[in-house]
């Protein structure tokens, strides 16, 4: 009795596509560049908005190297997204999870805005030889940096850290500890956020936390499976 002819043409089977470990790293790699970013750009800035055009010059090389590294920063940022929702596993909840994703979302459209509006403000001190229009043109941009960043982004973050620990807190996916303290900050970024140019740090602070938790807990299941077998 002959064989049948094996269909060489078949299609390969499917495999469960799992998170690579190097992922867990993204919140590190986002909380060191995002919170440098911040930093090369917030420094110096006046706090009354004064003597903007002065601020500009000075700072112009550093506000060129912050502007080539958010974008890395929302790439992680992205990633870091990713790992958070891929250990929701079977426990997400669509209406927790849809704000989740779409106050992260925002909070990085918002700080890839007033990146680019940074960005603006370093051409245009070359580019308009007015020194009247440059200065208004600087004024209203850096204006608009402030607001994009601390009024909307940092708000976006907050509701972002808030959903979050909500559903932390339900389904215990995470320490009660982390989730309590996820909405303490939250609300202090609400409350806060234009108080002060150096709130914005507190939000890559929280997220470089969680991160480490993370990595942490991945290892320790690592090993622990590895015992097993």
């Amino acid at each position: 009795m002959s064989t049948p002819p094996q269909d060489t043409n078949s299609a390969p089977t499917p495999r469960h596509l799992s998170t690579p470990r190097a992922a867990a790293l993204a919140g590190i790699a986002f909380a060191v560049l995002f919170g440098t970013t911040l930093i090369v750009i917030r420094i110096k800035m006046p706090e009354g908005l004064e003597d903007s055009t002065q601020w500009l010059k000075s700072q112009q090389s550093a506000i060129t190297t912050a502007t080539v590294l958010m974008p890395f920063a929302g790439i992680s940022f992205l990633w870091f997204i990713g790992v958070v929702r891929d250990g929701f596993g079977r426990y997400e909840d669509r209406f927790f999870l849809s704000v989740f994703l779409g106050s992260g979302l925002l909070f990085l459209a918002m700080m890839f805005v007033a990146t680019a509006v940074a960005a603006g403000l370093v051409a245009s001190n070359t580019d308009v030889t007015d020194p009247t229009a440059r200065a208004e043109v600087i004024n209203f941009g850096t204006h608009f940096l402030v607001s994009a960043s601390q009024t909307y982004a940092l708000r976006m973050a907050a509701v972002f850290m808030i959903s979050l620990a909500t559903i932390w807190f339900k389904t215990r996916l995470m320490p009660r500890w982390l989730a309590i303290l996820s909405y303490l900050v939250a609300l202090t970024l609400l409350i806060v956020s234009e108080m002060s140019k150096w709130a914005e740090l507190v939000f890559p602070a929280w997220v470089l936390v969680v991160s480490c938790l993370i990595l942490t807990r991945s290892r320790l299941t690592e090993q622990q499976r590895t015992q097993h077998d």
